[in-house]
Formats: C-alpha cells, structure tokens, sequence
C-alpha cells in the first residue's frame, strides 16, 4: 500500500534487526543505551493517545538507529475483549508488508542467475497472456511485476462488476478455496488496465511474481521464501500459515465510537467504491493458497531483522549492489499514485522529495503500509529502521498513527 500523506481520518490515506543484527540469535537484544528520554516520551504520547483516542488498540513499536535499539514497546490490547495485554512477540497478519519478503525472495533467485529482470514471466508461467482492452498481448516482465508497472490491478481497487469481480480474483486476503495456479489463470483471463511499463498500478503483480518463484526453484512457494530468506534472517515466526493462532493478535478495523473486532469475513471500505474482503481466519487455513502480495504472518521483531538486514547492505541473504536495486527508484519518471515525491523500487516505495512529501525522512527512505493497520520505514541518511505494527486497520496504516511516529521518531509533533 502507500507511504503516509496527512493526517485526515475521513478517508484512507494515500502515504503516511535486532541491535547489531545478530540474525543467528533467538530473541532480540536489550535497547540501546543511546536511547533518549526525549525520543521516548513522544513516542510514549503518540502510543497511549492513539489508544486513549480509540484510534487503534494495540501495537507494537520498535525504533533502531545504527543497528541499536532506542525505543521499543508493547502497548495497548492484542485482545481487546478478553482483556489480553499486547506483546512484544505478538504475530500480525502482514497483508501488503509481505511484498518486501516475496520480492527480496526474487532478488534472491536474480543474484543467483535463476531469473533475471528481464525475463519474460511466460518464461515460468506460459499461460499467463493478459490482454489489453483492444485484444493486443503485450510482454510482461519480471521488471514489470516487481515494479508494479505490469497493467494489472487489485479488485478492491476497482469498481463493483469490474471484470476482477467477474472473474472471481482474489486479492489474497480472503479465505478463498482455489490453487495458486487457478489465481494467476484467473488473473490472466482479465483484461490489462494499460500497456505495461507505461503507468504505475498497485496491484497483484506480487501474487504472480510468487506464482514465478514457486516455478522457477520448482518447490511451493512458502518452502521458498523460507528457504530463501527466513531462515537465513532467523525470523521464525514469519510464515504464511499459523500453527498455533494463540500468539495472533485480534484485528480491528475503524469504527465508532471505536475499532470493531473484525468479522470473518469482513468487508472493509477503501478509497471511495472499493471493498476489501479480509478472512482473518485465512491465516491459519492450510489450504488458502500463498499470497506473495498480502498472505504472510509475522512479528515486528522478525521484521526489524528483514529491514536491518538490508540497510546494512543485505547480508546473509543479498549483495549491496542487489539491495540497492531493491531500495532505489526502477520506474523513472512513473509515479505511483497521487504520489509526485516518490518512486518505486524492486519491492517498496522509495522517496525521491523529502519537500515535496512534506516528510522529515531522507531521501531515499523505503518503506510500505498494510490495510491490516502495520508500517514501516528504513531511511539509510538518518540510520534508522522503524516498525510499527497496530492491529487496527485502517487507521494503523493508513491514518494518522504512522503519521504521527514517523514525526515522534524525527522530533517533530508534540
């Protein structure tokens, strides 16, 4: 989803690790001891007035600079109705934060000659030939999904009985009960919204470059980027199936005179005429297919060592050189969505106008948000890594909240 713009809560917004990564270690370190009292009294106020506000209900917040913690908190509930206090090591449904783990995955299989950019993806998956509107059928390439430049869409983008309703699309979030291949065949059989290449569209390019993955190393594509990346960063609990849903905190989503509990399913507003169908059930569902746009699970901890991996340059799983591509603009002059201060990279939005966003953050700050209520932000200038994952969508990801700890973090606001 998109990076933090401002601060209204009327309509979804269009933006808003370990200490020294040691990615082998079971549990994170102790904070830093640079950590300052200023730092953490904004950040404390932020927290507890969003929680006071009934804004969200729940998060987990976690500040590095240079690889060393200087704030870290659990607050709020990660079960509201039975009084069940959030924690640190709480598991979150990711939705959209998984692309950053599927498209590092990618550049993983890119490093190792497996697939290069380039590539056509009816190289892996000769079926998939969407057409445009006028019945062409252009090239699309690895390029184009990691870049989200493919002509593709989400349903909950689009308005009711476009023809991704029609064709019975999921956007990976329900509990729908077809196979991969069936998503991509699906997916395939609607038509383009532009030549590929030529406009930025967010969109499932992300489930069909996890369709790709799953081809080209010839194993599911969950074994993969376990394989590939969560093992190799010792994030343990990233996953894109729950065992055991007693560490997964409850999501919420904005109402008055506070968050809902989420229903199963439950169809959440977004931008005007879209609709997002959320299961929250699909993350325990062995027999949901893999999402690589929105199906992964994971805690904050986990996450900090994927974002600190790769501002540190990407070891163990990926070479500077590939870290870079990842985490600088490969749209040129496209521009995601409503967005002029921003590019995007091989798996996440990247800030090209830290004026022109009216952002504190430096120029080349990656980062992504989730209709599930999570965010984070690398900047590489100031040194920073920030998580913040809420269980409340979509104020958490969209609204102010991450508005608000990004300027805590800078030490703006009050």
């Amino acid at each position: 989803m998109w990076p933090f713009r401002s601060l209204s809560r009327r309509t979804v917004l269009a933006r808003s690790a370990v200490a020294t990564l040691a990615v082998a270690a079971p549990t994170l370190s102790r904070p830093a001891k640079s950590e300052t009292d200023e730092r953490k009294a904004r950040l404390d106020r932020v927290i507890d007035r969003a929680i006071a506000a009934r804004r969200i209900v729940g998060s987990v917040v976690l500040v590095m600079r240079d690889g060393d913690f200087v704030y870290r908190r659990a607050a709020g509930f990660a079960d509201r109705e039975a009084a069940s206090p959030m924690r640190e090591d709480a598991m979150f449904r990711l939705a959209s934060l998984s692309k950053p783990i599927v498209s590092a995955a990618a550049m993983m299989l890119v490093e190792r000659g497996v697939l290069d950019p380039q590539d056509p993806v009816t190289k892996w998956l000769p079926d998939f030939r969407p057409q445009t509107a006028d019945g062409r059928i252009p090239e699309i390439t690895i390029h184009h999904l990691l870049t989200h430049t493919a002509g593709l869409s989400y349903g909950f983008l689009q308005p009711p009985d476009s023809p991704y309703q029609r064709a019975g699309i999921s956007d990976g979030l329900d509990r729908s009960d077809i196979t991969l291949d069936e998503e991509i065949r699906r997916i395939a059989a609607a038509p383009l919204l532009y030549q590929p290449g030529t406009r930025w569209g967010y969109s499932l390019a992300t489930d069909v470059l996890g369709a790709v993955i799953a081809k080209a190393t010839g194993e599911p594509l969950p074994d993969a980027v376990r394989r590939l990346v969560t093992t190799p960063l010792a994030m343990r609990d990233t996953t894109f199936v729950v065992e055991d849903g007693a560490r997964l905190a409850v999501p919420y989503v904005d109402g008055k005179p506070g968050p809902a509990r989420m229903a199963d399913p439950h169809l959440v507003p977004f931008r005007g005429p879209g609709i997002i169908h959320a299961s929250p059930s699909r993350a325990l569902d062995h027999q949901a297919f893999p999402s690589g746009g929105a199906g992964l699970v994971s805690t904050a901890g986990d996450y900090a060592r994927l974002a600190e991996a790769l501002r540190l340059g990407g070891a163990p799983v990926l070479k500077a050189s590939t870290v870079q591509r990842m985490t600088t603009s490969r749209i040129g002059e496209l521009t995601p969505t409503g967005l002029p201060a921003w590019g995007f990279g091989y798996g996440a939005f990247v800030l090209k106008d830290s004026a022109l966003a009216k952002s504190p953050q430096g120029a080349g700050t990656w980062t992504f948000n989730c209709a599930y209520g999570q965010s984070f932000f690398v900047d590489p200038v100031a040194r920073l890594t920030v998580i913040a994952f809420t269980n409340t969508g979509l104020e958490g990801g969209f609204g102010a909240f991450p508005v608000e700890i990004r300027d805590a973090v800078y030490g703006q606001g009050s």
